[in-house]
């Protein structure tokens, strides 16, 4: 392996946009796990409050992940990537879409698997989770990759967004923790947490959607359906972004059979309006 690349800048410099909706995907994760620990005392002592705290800590792990998205799309906007913000994303990451989906997860389903089984499940989505961001910096550092635009694998923030966004849209339908645990809805959550610590680390190409940033041009019909799929999400938040994030899990299974063109139509790679040196994955903070 050769050494790292020379660097004209300082890698420590620190940019205050990107690394400010960095720090916000932080606290938000952080909250998620706080609001865990209060729904769980809940639960244990009879309060009847303890859902509200459970779907209190998904919305804040689904803003971590609008953060995340954000840090990325400032500091290619700016030009101002660096290696300190690579570095603070992915710290934030593992709290943000590693500990506290994983904990939201054994809290209410994992917890009630005997034999241990549900902490060994948690501690796997956990820990592909983290070797994935430490193969994303390596990535980085060492100037490696496919030179695409795409990820190879699916993302961890879109991994703890789908965890999270089935949990909110399944939690509803049961009247305790106990009944969601026994339910099909707890199989699904133990299982679809075992698939997508496996997907992370698969050869499934998911778009990056870098191209799109502030400058991006949309037609007449493409900016009303964005208006309407964000409408949709405010109405309808307690399922339109589980659909979303499934939506994207299967867009990597059905991509090698779309057409080149709607590809390009899909995920933008033609709207640069000078060609760009192909750069490997994790040029930007928020793409692990």
């Amino acid at each position: 392996m050769s050494p790292p690349p020379q660097r004209t800048t300082d890698p420590a410099k620190i940019f205050l946009l990107p690394n400010l909706m960095t720090a916000g995907n932080l606290i938000f994760g952080f909250l998620a796990v706080l609001k865990i620990f209060e729904g769980s005392i809940q639960l244990e002592t009879g309060g009847p409050g303890w859902a509200s705290f459970y779907r209190e800590s998904i919305y804040c792990i689904l803003a971590a992940c609008v953060f995340d998205l954000l840090d990325g799309r400032l500091a290619r906007l700016g030009g101002k990537e660096s290696p300190f913000g690579r570095e603070f994303d992915s710290l934030a990451d593992i709290v943000s879409f590693g500990v506290a989906p994983a904990l939201l997860v054994f809290k209410i389903v994992l917890s009630a698997i005997p034999h241990q089984i549900g902490w060994l499940i948690a501690g796997f989505y956990l820990l592909c989770g983290a070797l994935r961001l430490a193969r994303f910096n390596i990535a980085s550092t060492y100037n490696l990759g496919t030179g695409t635009r795409n990820f190879t694998g699916f993302p961890i923030p879109a991994a703890a967004g789908l965890i999270s966004s089935i949990t909110l849209l399944i939690i509803s339908n049961y009247r305790n923790e106990a009944e969601l645990a026994a339910g099909y809805g707890g199989i699904g959550l133990a299982a679809l947490m075992v698939f997508l610590a496996f997907m992370m680390f698969s050869k499934f190409e998911y778009p990056s959607f870098k191209g799109f940033n502030w400058r991006t041009q949309f037609s007449l019909p493409k900016f009303l359906g964005a208006v309407l799929l964000l409408y949709l999400n405010v109405i309808y938040y307690w399922w339109m972004p589980a659909v979303m994030f499934v939506s994207y899990l299967l867009y990597g299974f059905l991509r090698p059979f779309i057409s080149r063109a709607w590809r390009r139509e899909i995920e933008e790679d033609a709207e640069d309006e000078t060609p760009q040196p192909a750069a490997p994955p994790g040029a930007g903070p928020e793409d692990v």
